[in-house]
């Protein structure tokens, strides 16, 4: 079989940087301001941290130098007095400037990420899904139609590396069911096979692989999960 062409779609990772500068104004539109903010002042920005309770406490800052603060920041408290500690339980960020906060990511007691959303393309529906294990990503979800529906999955090993992706291309897959028709596997940074679920029982089909990928001395092809190839 002759080698098959595949075309790569970048998935392009999202940076909040700081501004830098030592002027005097600089250092203080960095500076964290205290907030009072309430559940209808995230409403206002598209905010989706919770900072109702008395447990929460908010700070805003303002990195941009616009004089409006684009990162949000909301700290839970934990234990039981005298023993308390602040745990950072949300952070939301307006990457674009235009009042609308388009990442949040999400912490757990100890402080550890365990979800990001993002709205990549700024229409303010959030369209890709990071999901951490243990502090690490395992898996993104992505809605690459714009149709408010995950049709895509990268799942990652213990190093980050992408070594399976799932795609939705029928768009059979409803918020409680995955069902994927196409499966790619990575080897080292490159995909070596792809099956395609043509009918769609759940099952791969048709298998097309790189023939000339040589996987280094001692490893092997990864195992096909979850389904039967011929």
């Amino acid at each position: 079989m002759a080698r098959f062409v595949v075309i790569a779609a970048a998935i392009a990772g999202i940076v909040v940087a700081g501004c830098g500068g030592g002027n005097e104004s600089t250092q203080r539109t960095r500076r964290a301001r205290a907030s009072s903010a309430s559940g209808s002042a995230t409403a206002e920005d598209g905010g989706r941290c919770d900072v109702s309770g008395t447990d929460r406490e908010v700070s805003e800052y303002d990195t941009s130098g616009d004089s409006r603060p684009d990162v949000r920041r909301v700290f839970r408290r934990v234990g039981d007095p005298p023993i308390t500690r602040l745990v950072l339980s949300c952070r939301e960020s307006d990457l674009n400037g235009d009042g609308t906060k388009d990442v949040v990511r999400y912490y757990n007691d100890e402080g550890r990420p365990l979800r990001e959303e993002a709205d990549r393309n700024f229409d303010g529906q959030m369209d890709t899904i990071t999901v951490y294990q243990d502090g690490r990503v395992v898996r993104t979800e992505i809605d690459q139609s714009g149709d408010g529906r995950v049709d895509t999955k990268i799942f990652y090993d213990d190093e980050g590396a992408a070594i399976r992706t799932e795609r939705d291309l029928a768009g059979r897959s409803t918020g409680d069911t995955w069902r994927p028709d196409r499966w790619e596997y990575f080897e080292n940074g490159r995909m070596v096979r792809m099956g395609t679920d043509v009918d769609g029982d759940g099952r791969v089909d048709r298998w097309d692989r790189d023939h000339e990928y040589a996987p280094p001395p001692g490893e092997g092809e990864t195992a096909t999960a979850g389904t039967d190839e011929s």
